[in-house]
Protein backbone atom coordinates (compact mmCIF):
# COMPACT_ATOMS: atom_id res chain seq x y z
CA UNK A 1 0.00 0.00 0.00
CA UNK A 2 1.40 3.39 -1.06
CA UNK A 3 1.37 6.14 1.57
CA UNK A 4 2.01 9.75 0.55
CA UNK A 5 1.85 11.59 3.86
CA UNK A 6 4.34 14.45 3.43
CA UNK A 7 4.56 17.60 1.32
CA UNK A 8 7.68 19.12 -0.20
CA UNK A 9 8.03 22.59 1.35
CA UNK A 10 11.14 24.75 1.70
CA UNK A 11 13.46 22.03 0.46
CA UNK A 12 12.26 19.27 2.81
CA UNK A 13 9.54 16.63 3.12
CA UNK A 14 7.29 17.82 5.94
CA UNK A 15 4.16 16.60 7.70
CA UNK A 16 0.99 18.41 6.61
CA UNK A 17 -1.01 20.64 8.90
CA UNK A 18 -4.15 18.90 7.70
CA UNK A 19 -5.11 15.43 8.90
CA UNK A 20 -7.33 14.69 5.89
CA UNK A 21 -6.42 11.86 3.51
CA UNK A 22 -7.85 10.45 0.28
CA UNK A 23 -7.59 6.94 -1.18
CA UNK A 24 -5.53 6.35 -4.30
CA UNK A 25 -7.31 3.85 -6.56
CA UNK A 26 -6.26 1.92 -9.63
CA UNK A 27 -8.52 2.85 -12.56
CA UNK A 28 -7.82 -0.56 -14.13
CA UNK A 29 -9.18 -2.56 -11.20
CA UNK A 30 -10.92 0.01 -8.96
CA UNK A 31 -8.90 -1.29 -6.03
CA UNK A 32 -7.36 1.00 -3.44
CA UNK A 33 -3.59 1.05 -3.82
CA UNK A 34 -2.70 3.79 -1.35
CA UNK A 35 -3.56 7.03 0.40
CA UNK A 36 -2.51 10.63 -0.09
CA UNK A 37 -2.55 13.44 2.46
CA UNK A 38 -4.87 16.31 1.55
CA UNK A 39 -3.59 19.76 2.40
CA UNK A 40 -5.42 22.81 3.64
CA UNK A 41 -5.02 26.59 3.55
CA UNK A 42 -2.33 26.46 6.26
CA UNK A 43 -0.25 24.05 4.16
CA UNK A 44 -0.69 26.31 1.13
CA UNK A 45 0.40 29.34 3.15
CA UNK A 46 3.52 27.59 4.45
CA UNK A 47 4.51 26.75 0.89
CA UNK A 48 3.81 30.29 -0.35
CA UNK A 49 5.90 31.80 2.44
CA UNK A 50 8.79 29.47 1.58
CA UNK A 51 8.51 30.45 -2.08
CA UNK A 52 8.33 34.13 -1.16
CA UNK A 53 11.57 33.92 0.86
CA UNK A 54 13.33 31.97 -1.88
CA UNK A 55 12.28 34.50 -4.52
CA UNK A 56 14.43 37.19 -2.93
CA UNK A 57 17.61 35.38 -3.95
CA UNK A 58 16.52 33.08 -6.79
CA UNK A 59 15.12 36.02 -8.76
CA UNK A 60 18.62 37.52 -8.77
CA UNK A 61 20.28 34.50 -10.39
CA UNK A 62 21.81 34.90 -13.82
CA UNK A 63 20.54 33.21 -16.95
CA UNK A 64 23.68 31.07 -16.95
CA UNK A 65 23.01 29.86 -13.41
CA UNK A 66 19.42 28.97 -14.25
CA UNK A 67 20.46 27.20 -17.44
CA UNK A 68 22.95 25.11 -15.47
CA UNK A 69 20.19 24.07 -13.06
CA UNK A 70 17.85 23.24 -15.94
CA UNK A 71 20.49 21.07 -17.59
CA UNK A 72 20.99 19.23 -14.31
CA UNK A 73 17.20 18.86 -14.06
CA UNK A 74 17.27 17.26 -17.52
CA UNK A 75 19.89 14.72 -16.41
CA UNK A 76 17.85 13.67 -13.39
CA UNK A 77 14.60 13.60 -15.36
CA UNK A 78 16.10 11.26 -17.96
CA UNK A 79 17.21 8.93 -15.18
CA UNK A 80 13.69 8.86 -13.68
CA UNK A 81 11.60 8.65 -16.87
CA UNK A 82 10.61 5.05 -16.18
CA UNK A 83 9.53 5.97 -12.65
CA UNK A 84 7.36 8.76 -14.03
CA UNK A 85 5.82 6.43 -16.62
CA UNK A 86 4.95 3.73 -14.09
CA UNK A 87 3.48 6.31 -11.71
CA UNK A 88 1.08 7.57 -14.38
CA UNK A 89 0.14 4.07 -15.50
CA UNK A 90 -0.69 3.23 -11.89
CA UNK A 91 -2.63 6.36 -11.00
CA UNK A 92 -4.50 7.30 -14.20
CA UNK A 93 -4.39 4.18 -16.37
CA UNK A 94 -2.23 5.28 -19.30
CA UNK A 95 -0.94 2.10 -20.99
CA UNK A 96 2.73 1.71 -20.11
CA UNK A 97 4.06 1.87 -23.68
CA UNK A 98 2.23 5.15 -24.30
CA UNK A 99 3.02 6.37 -20.78
CA UNK A 100 6.73 5.90 -21.34
CA UNK A 101 6.89 7.18 -24.94
CA UNK A 102 4.53 10.16 -24.62
CA UNK A 103 3.32 10.93 -21.10
CA UNK A 104 6.73 10.71 -19.40
CA UNK A 105 8.66 11.87 -22.45
CA UNK A 106 6.91 15.24 -22.14
CA UNK A 107 8.93 15.84 -18.99
CA UNK A 108 12.16 15.91 -20.98
CA UNK A 109 10.79 17.21 -24.30
CA UNK A 110 9.36 20.38 -22.80
CA UNK A 111 12.44 20.83 -20.63
CA UNK A 112 14.82 20.73 -23.59
CA UNK A 113 12.57 23.16 -25.47
CA UNK A 114 12.50 25.60 -22.54
CA UNK A 115 16.29 25.44 -22.26
CA UNK A 116 16.48 26.41 -25.94
CA UNK A 117 13.90 29.18 -25.41
CA UNK A 118 15.81 30.64 -22.46
CA UNK A 119 19.05 30.52 -24.40
CA UNK A 120 17.40 32.58 -27.17
CA UNK A 121 15.59 35.02 -24.91
CA UNK A 122 17.10 38.46 -24.38
CA UNK A 123 16.37 39.33 -20.77
CA UNK A 124 17.44 42.90 -21.50
CA UNK A 125 17.27 44.84 -24.76
CA UNK A 126 17.60 48.40 -26.03
CA UNK A 127 14.39 49.80 -27.49
CA UNK A 128 14.47 51.90 -30.67
CA UNK A 129 14.00 55.03 -28.53
CA UNK A 130 17.08 54.19 -26.48
CA UNK A 131 15.25 53.02 -23.35
CA UNK A 132 16.17 49.70 -21.74
CA UNK A 133 13.57 46.92 -21.48
CA UNK A 134 14.13 44.19 -18.87
CA UNK A 135 12.30 40.88 -18.52
CA UNK A 136 12.21 39.82 -14.89
CA UNK A 137 10.59 36.93 -12.99
CA UNK A 138 7.01 37.63 -11.94
CA UNK A 139 7.19 36.34 -8.34
CA UNK A 140 5.57 33.42 -6.54
CA UNK A 141 3.52 31.28 -8.93
CA UNK A 142 0.63 28.98 -7.97
CA UNK A 143 0.45 26.05 -10.38
CA UNK A 144 -2.57 23.76 -10.65
CA UNK A 145 -2.29 20.74 -12.95
CA UNK A 146 -4.81 18.12 -14.17
CA UNK A 147 -5.00 14.33 -13.99
CA UNK A 148 -5.14 13.50 -17.70
CA UNK A 149 -1.62 14.62 -18.71
CA UNK A 150 0.09 14.92 -15.31
CA UNK A 151 3.76 15.39 -16.20
CA UNK A 152 3.09 17.18 -19.47
CA UNK A 153 1.29 19.93 -17.58
CA UNK A 154 3.66 19.96 -14.63
CA UNK A 155 6.55 20.45 -17.07
CA UNK A 156 4.72 23.22 -18.93
CA UNK A 157 4.26 25.16 -15.68
CA UNK A 158 7.12 24.33 -13.31
CA UNK A 159 9.93 24.52 -15.87
CA UNK A 160 9.17 28.02 -17.23
CA UNK A 161 8.79 29.31 -13.68
CA UNK A 162 12.22 27.94 -12.78
CA UNK A 163 13.70 29.13 -16.07
CA UNK A 164 12.42 32.68 -15.54
CA UNK A 165 13.78 32.91 -11.99
CA UNK A 166 10.34 32.73 -10.38
CA UNK A 167 9.43 30.42 -7.50
CA UNK A 168 6.39 28.19 -7.30
CA UNK A 169 3.92 26.08 -5.39
CA UNK A 170 2.57 23.09 -7.32
CA UNK A 171 -0.86 21.65 -6.53
CA UNK A 172 -1.30 18.63 -8.79
CA UNK A 173 -4.61 16.90 -9.27
CA UNK A 174 -5.44 14.98 -6.13
CA UNK A 175 -6.20 12.02 -8.42
CA UNK A 176 -2.63 11.80 -9.76
CA UNK A 177 -0.35 12.40 -6.78
CA UNK A 178 2.25 9.71 -7.53
CA UNK A 179 3.84 11.31 -10.60
CA UNK A 180 3.92 14.71 -8.86
CA UNK A 181 5.74 13.12 -5.93
CA UNK A 182 8.37 11.66 -8.28
CA UNK A 183 8.74 15.04 -9.99
CA UNK A 184 9.35 16.76 -6.65
CA UNK A 185 12.08 14.22 -5.94
CA UNK A 186 13.61 15.04 -9.33
CA UNK A 187 13.64 18.78 -8.63
CA UNK A 188 15.19 18.18 -5.22
CA UNK A 189 17.94 15.95 -6.64
CA UNK A 190 18.68 18.54 -9.33
CA UNK A 191 19.79 20.89 -6.57
CA UNK A 192 17.31 23.75 -6.63
CA UNK A 193 17.56 26.01 -3.56
CA UNK A 194 15.08 25.45 -0.75
CA UNK A 195 11.72 27.11 -1.36
CA UNK A 196 12.13 27.61 -5.10
CA UNK A 197 9.82 24.65 -5.81
CA UNK A 198 7.16 23.42 -3.38
CA UNK A 199 4.56 20.66 -3.62
CA UNK A 200 1.27 20.58 -1.70
CA UNK A 201 -1.23 17.82 -2.43
CA UNK A 202 -4.91 18.62 -2.08
CA UNK A 203 -8.12 19.49 -3.88
CA UNK A 204 -9.08 22.57 -5.84
CA UNK A 205 -11.71 24.07 -3.52
CA UNK A 206 -9.26 23.94 -0.60
CA UNK A 207 -5.59 24.20 -1.63
CA UNK A 208 -6.25 25.54 -5.11
CA UNK A 209 -8.54 28.28 -3.85
CA UNK A 210 -6.10 29.17 -1.06
CA UNK A 211 -3.34 29.70 -3.62
CA UNK A 212 -5.55 31.71 -5.96
CA UNK A 213 -6.69 34.00 -3.12
CA UNK A 214 -3.24 34.39 -1.54
CA UNK A 215 -1.98 37.97 -1.63
CA UNK A 216 1.66 36.82 -1.93
CA UNK A 217 1.02 34.78 -5.08
CA UNK A 218 1.75 36.89 -8.16
CA UNK A 219 0.49 34.47 -10.79
CA UNK A 220 -1.85 31.49 -11.12
CA UNK A 221 -1.52 28.98 -13.93
CA UNK A 222 -4.36 26.48 -14.18
CA UNK A 223 -5.11 23.58 -16.51
CA UNK A 224 -8.42 21.78 -16.14
CA UNK A 225 -12.12 22.23 -16.64
CA UNK A 226 -13.73 25.47 -17.76
CA UNK A 227 -15.65 25.56 -14.48
CA UNK A 228 -12.42 25.15 -12.50
CA UNK A 229 -10.70 27.86 -14.52
CA UNK A 230 -13.56 30.25 -13.86
CA UNK A 231 -13.25 29.59 -10.12
CA UNK A 232 -9.50 30.27 -10.17
CA UNK A 233 -10.01 33.52 -12.06
CA UNK A 234 -12.70 34.69 -9.62
CA UNK A 235 -10.58 33.82 -6.59
CA UNK A 236 -7.58 35.63 -8.06
CA UNK A 237 -9.47 38.77 -9.01
CA UNK A 238 -9.28 40.62 -5.71
CA UNK A 239 -5.47 40.58 -5.71
CA UNK A 240 -5.18 41.39 -9.45
CA UNK A 241 -2.71 38.56 -10.03
CA UNK A 242 -1.94 37.28 -13.49
CA UNK A 243 -4.01 34.24 -14.45
CA UNK A 244 -3.28 31.89 -17.33
CA UNK A 245 -5.79 29.19 -18.18
CA UNK A 246 -5.72 26.10 -20.39
CA UNK A 247 -9.23 24.68 -20.38
CA UNK A 248 -11.53 22.46 -22.41
CA UNK A 249 -12.01 21.76 -26.08
CA UNK A 250 -14.34 20.27 -28.67
CA UNK A 251 -11.93 20.25 -31.60
CA UNK A 252 -13.14 19.81 -35.19
CA UNK A 253 -11.45 17.56 -37.75
CA UNK A 254 -12.28 18.66 -41.29
CA UNK A 255 -12.03 15.82 -43.84
CA UNK A 256 -12.08 17.08 -47.44
CA UNK A 257 -12.71 14.76 -50.38
CA UNK A 258 -9.19 15.22 -51.77
CA UNK A 259 -7.54 13.93 -48.58
CA UNK A 260 -5.86 10.53 -48.32
CA UNK A 261 -8.99 9.08 -46.74
CA UNK A 262 -7.67 5.67 -45.72
CA UNK A 263 -4.77 7.24 -43.82
CA UNK A 264 -6.34 10.41 -42.45
CA UNK A 265 -9.60 8.90 -41.19
CA UNK A 266 -7.74 6.18 -39.30
CA UNK A 267 -5.43 8.81 -37.85
CA UNK A 268 -8.41 10.96 -36.87
CA UNK A 269 -10.10 8.13 -35.00
CA UNK A 270 -6.85 7.20 -33.28
CA UNK A 271 -6.22 10.82 -32.28
CA UNK A 272 -9.73 11.10 -30.83
CA UNK A 273 -9.30 7.88 -28.83
CA UNK A 274 -5.68 8.52 -27.77
CA UNK A 275 -5.28 8.58 -23.98
CA UNK A 276 -8.75 6.97 -23.95
CA UNK A 277 -10.19 10.24 -25.26
CA UNK A 278 -9.03 12.14 -22.19
CA UNK A 279 -7.24 14.99 -23.97
CA UNK A 280 -8.52 18.54 -24.10
CA UNK A 281 -7.39 19.02 -27.73
CA UNK A 282 -8.67 15.67 -29.06
CA UNK A 283 -10.38 15.89 -32.50
CA UNK A 284 -13.79 14.77 -31.25
CA UNK A 285 -15.93 16.28 -34.04
CA UNK A 286 -15.24 14.85 -37.53
CA UNK A 287 -16.68 17.00 -40.33
CA UNK A 288 -16.75 15.19 -43.67
CA UNK A 289 -17.32 16.42 -47.24
CA UNK A 290 -20.61 14.83 -48.29
CA UNK A 291 -19.31 13.18 -51.47
CA UNK A 292 -17.04 10.91 -49.42
CA UNK A 293 -19.23 10.65 -46.31
CA UNK A 294 -20.29 7.00 -46.79
CA UNK A 295 -16.68 5.91 -47.37
CA UNK A 296 -15.44 7.83 -44.34
CA UNK A 297 -18.08 6.17 -42.14
CA UNK A 298 -16.85 2.76 -43.27
CA UNK A 299 -13.24 3.67 -42.55
CA UNK A 300 -14.04 5.23 -39.19
CA UNK A 301 -16.08 2.24 -38.08
CA UNK A 302 -13.28 -0.15 -39.07
CA UNK A 303 -10.70 1.94 -37.20
CA UNK A 304 -12.82 2.10 -34.05
CA UNK A 305 -13.60 -1.59 -34.07
CA UNK A 306 -9.89 -2.36 -34.43
CA UNK A 307 -9.23 -0.51 -31.16
CA UNK A 308 -8.35 -2.81 -28.28
CA UNK A 309 -8.89 -2.11 -24.59
CA UNK A 310 -6.43 -3.76 -22.25
CA UNK A 311 -4.39 -3.87 -19.09
CA UNK A 312 -2.39 -0.63 -18.80
CA UNK A 313 0.46 -2.55 -17.13
CA UNK A 314 1.00 -4.55 -20.34
CA UNK A 315 3.15 -3.31 -23.21
CA UNK A 316 1.32 -2.55 -26.46
CA UNK A 317 -0.74 0.02 -28.33
CA UNK A 318 -4.07 -0.80 -26.67
CA UNK A 319 -6.24 1.73 -24.86
CA UNK A 320 -6.53 1.88 -21.09
CA UNK A 321 -9.43 2.68 -18.77
CA UNK A 322 -10.95 6.03 -17.97
CA UNK A 323 -9.37 7.42 -14.86
CA UNK A 324 -12.21 7.03 -12.34
CA UNK A 325 -15.86 6.23 -11.69
CA UNK A 326 -17.04 9.83 -12.06
CA UNK A 327 -15.55 10.04 -15.54
CA UNK A 328 -16.91 6.61 -16.45
CA UNK A 329 -20.42 7.60 -15.40
CA UNK A 330 -20.17 10.88 -17.31
CA UNK A 331 -19.14 9.14 -20.52
CA UNK A 332 -21.92 6.56 -20.15
CA UNK A 333 -24.43 9.36 -19.62
CA UNK A 334 -23.20 11.21 -22.71
CA UNK A 335 -23.45 8.09 -24.86
CA UNK A 336 -27.02 7.58 -23.61
CA UNK A 337 -27.72 11.24 -24.40
CA UNK A 338 -26.52 10.77 -27.97
CA UNK A 339 -28.81 7.79 -28.40
CA UNK A 340 -31.78 9.70 -26.95
CA UNK A 341 -31.06 12.69 -29.20
CA UNK A 342 -31.38 10.53 -32.30
CA UNK A 343 -27.77 10.40 -33.42
CA UNK A 344 -26.99 7.20 -35.35
CA UNK A 345 -24.73 4.84 -33.42
CA UNK A 346 -22.08 3.65 -35.87
CA UNK A 347 -20.22 1.48 -33.37
CA UNK A 348 -19.72 1.07 -29.63
CA UNK A 349 -22.32 2.15 -27.12
CA UNK A 350 -22.87 1.95 -23.39
CA UNK A 351 -21.27 -0.49 -21.00
CA UNK A 352 -17.87 -2.10 -20.75
CA UNK A 353 -16.20 -3.74 -23.75
CA UNK A 354 -16.54 -7.50 -24.20
CA UNK A 355 -13.66 -9.82 -23.47
CA UNK A 356 -11.99 -8.01 -20.59
CA UNK A 357 -10.02 -10.29 -18.26
CA UNK A 358 -11.77 -10.96 -14.97
CA UNK A 359 -9.24 -8.86 -13.06
CA UNK A 360 -10.19 -5.79 -15.13
CA UNK A 361 -13.96 -6.15 -15.14
CA UNK A 362 -14.36 -3.70 -12.26
CA UNK A 363 -12.09 -1.15 -13.93
CA UNK A 364 -13.33 1.92 -15.74
CA UNK A 365 -13.12 0.60 -19.30
CA UNK A 366 -15.57 1.87 -21.92
CA UNK A 367 -16.45 0.89 -25.46
CA UNK A 368 -14.87 3.09 -28.18
CA UNK A 369 -17.92 4.76 -29.68
CA UNK A 370 -18.79 6.65 -32.86
CA UNK A 371 -21.99 8.55 -33.61
CA UNK A 372 -22.79 9.79 -37.11
CA UNK A 373 -25.43 12.10 -38.62
CA UNK A 374 -24.89 14.33 -35.59
CA UNK A 375 -26.37 17.83 -35.78
CA UNK A 376 -25.15 21.03 -34.10
CA UNK A 377 -28.04 21.30 -31.65
CA UNK A 378 -27.17 17.95 -30.07
CA UNK A 379 -25.46 17.87 -26.67
CA UNK A 380 -22.86 15.39 -27.93
CA UNK A 381 -21.87 17.93 -30.59
CA UNK A 382 -21.51 20.82 -28.16
CA UNK A 383 -20.22 19.41 -24.87
CA UNK A 384 -16.82 17.94 -24.09
CA UNK A 385 -17.25 14.22 -23.37
CA UNK A 386 -13.65 13.37 -22.38
CA UNK A 387 -13.78 9.75 -23.41
CA UNK A 388 -13.29 7.70 -26.60
CA UNK A 389 -16.41 9.06 -28.27
CA UNK A 390 -16.33 10.56 -31.78
CA UNK A 391 -19.19 12.40 -33.49
CA UNK A 392 -19.37 12.72 -37.29
CA UNK A 393 -21.43 14.98 -39.56
CA UNK A 394 -21.33 15.81 -43.30
CA UNK A 395 -20.85 19.19 -44.98
CA UNK A 396 -21.43 20.38 -48.54
CA UNK A 397 -19.08 23.35 -49.00
CA UNK A 398 -15.91 24.75 -47.53
CA UNK A 399 -17.86 27.69 -46.12
CA UNK A 400 -20.23 25.36 -44.31
CA UNK A 401 -17.31 23.31 -42.99
CA UNK A 402 -15.65 26.40 -41.51
CA UNK A 403 -18.92 27.56 -39.95
CA UNK A 404 -19.52 24.14 -38.39
CA UNK A 405 -15.94 23.95 -37.13
CA UNK A 406 -16.22 27.34 -35.45
CA UNK A 407 -19.66 26.55 -34.01
CA UNK A 408 -18.35 25.89 -30.50
CA UNK A 409 -17.60 27.87 -27.36
CA UNK A 410 -14.14 26.29 -27.38
CA UNK A 411 -11.10 27.04 -29.50
CA UNK A 412 -8.16 24.93 -28.43
CA UNK A 413 -7.34 22.99 -31.60
CA UNK A 414 -8.59 22.21 -35.10
CA UNK A 415 -7.55 19.57 -37.62
CA UNK A 416 -7.55 19.80 -41.44
CA UNK A 417 -7.17 16.89 -43.88
CA UNK A 418 -6.78 17.84 -47.55
CA UNK A 419 -4.53 17.26 -50.54
CA UNK A 420 -4.52 20.98 -51.36
CA UNK A 421 -1.94 23.20 -49.68
CA UNK A 422 -3.86 26.28 -50.80
CA UNK A 423 -7.05 25.05 -49.15
CA UNK A 424 -5.22 23.98 -45.99
CA UNK A 425 -3.71 27.43 -45.50
CA UNK A 426 -6.93 29.22 -46.45
CA UNK A 427 -9.05 27.20 -44.04
CA UNK A 428 -6.46 27.36 -41.25
CA UNK A 429 -6.54 31.15 -41.41
CA UNK A 430 -10.29 31.14 -40.71
CA UNK A 431 -10.49 28.56 -37.93
CA UNK A 432 -10.81 30.07 -34.47
CA UNK A 433 -8.44 27.83 -32.57
CA UNK A 434 -5.01 28.16 -31.00
CA UNK A 435 -3.44 25.11 -32.64
CA UNK A 436 -3.99 23.87 -36.20
CA UNK A 437 -3.04 20.31 -37.18
CA UNK A 438 -2.71 19.56 -40.91
CA UNK A 439 -2.60 16.08 -42.49
CA UNK A 440 -1.45 14.33 -39.37
CA UNK A 441 1.21 16.89 -38.46
CA UNK A 442 1.13 18.27 -34.93
CA UNK A 443 3.13 21.07 -33.33
CA UNK A 444 6.34 19.93 -31.63
CA UNK A 445 7.90 20.68 -28.26
CA UNK A 446 8.83 24.34 -28.09
CA UNK A 447 5.72 25.70 -29.81
CA UNK A 448 3.18 27.70 -27.78
CA UNK A 449 0.03 25.80 -26.81
CA UNK A 450 -3.26 27.39 -25.81
CA UNK A 451 -6.69 28.33 -27.04
CA UNK A 452 -9.28 30.89 -28.03
CA UNK A 453 -12.62 31.62 -26.38
CA UNK A 454 -13.58 29.31 -23.49
CA UNK A 455 -10.47 27.22 -24.02
CA UNK A 456 -8.50 29.73 -21.96
CA UNK A 457 -5.88 32.44 -22.24
CA UNK A 458 -2.11 32.64 -22.27
CA UNK A 459 0.23 30.12 -23.89
CA UNK A 460 2.29 27.23 -22.59
CA UNK A 461 5.55 26.22 -24.24
CA UNK A 462 8.22 28.06 -26.20
CA UNK A 463 9.33 31.63 -25.71
CA UNK A 464 5.71 32.75 -25.30
CA UNK A 465 5.20 30.29 -22.45
CA UNK A 466 8.39 31.49 -20.80
CA UNK A 467 7.38 35.14 -21.07
CA UNK A 468 4.12 34.41 -19.22
CA UNK A 469 6.25 34.00 -16.08
CA UNK A 470 7.98 37.35 -16.53
CA UNK A 471 7.21 41.01 -15.93
CA UNK A 472 8.37 43.87 -18.14
CA UNK A 473 10.37 46.74 -16.68
CA UNK A 474 11.52 49.81 -18.62
CA UNK A 475 14.14 52.39 -17.66
CA UNK A 476 16.04 55.12 -19.46
CA UNK A 477 19.74 54.69 -20.16
CA UNK A 478 21.96 55.89 -17.34
CA UNK A 479 23.22 59.45 -17.66
CA UNK A 480 25.35 61.16 -15.00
Amino acid sequence: MITLNTFYIDGAWVAPASSETMPIRSPATNRQIGTVAMGNAEDADRAVQAAKRAFETFSMTSKEERLALLRRLAEVTRARLDDLAHAMTTEMGAPITMSRAVQADAGIGHLEAFIAALERLDEEEILPNGDVLSREPIGVCGLITPWNWPINQIALKVIPALAAGATCVLKPSEHTPLSAQVYAEIVHEAGYPAGVFNLVQGDGPTVGAALARHSDVAMMSFTGSTRGGSAVARNAADSFKRVTLELGGKSPNLIFADADLEKRVAEGVAACFFNTGQSCDAPTRMLVERSVYPRVLELAQAAAEASVMGDPEQEGDHLGPLFDEIQYDRVQTMIETGLNEGARLLTGGTGRPDGLPEALQSGWFVRPTIFCDVTPEMVIWREEIFGPVLVITPFDTEEVAIALANDTEYGLAAFIQTGSEERALRVARRLRAGGIHINGRDADYGSPFGGFKHSGNGREGGVQGLEDYMEIKVRPPFAA
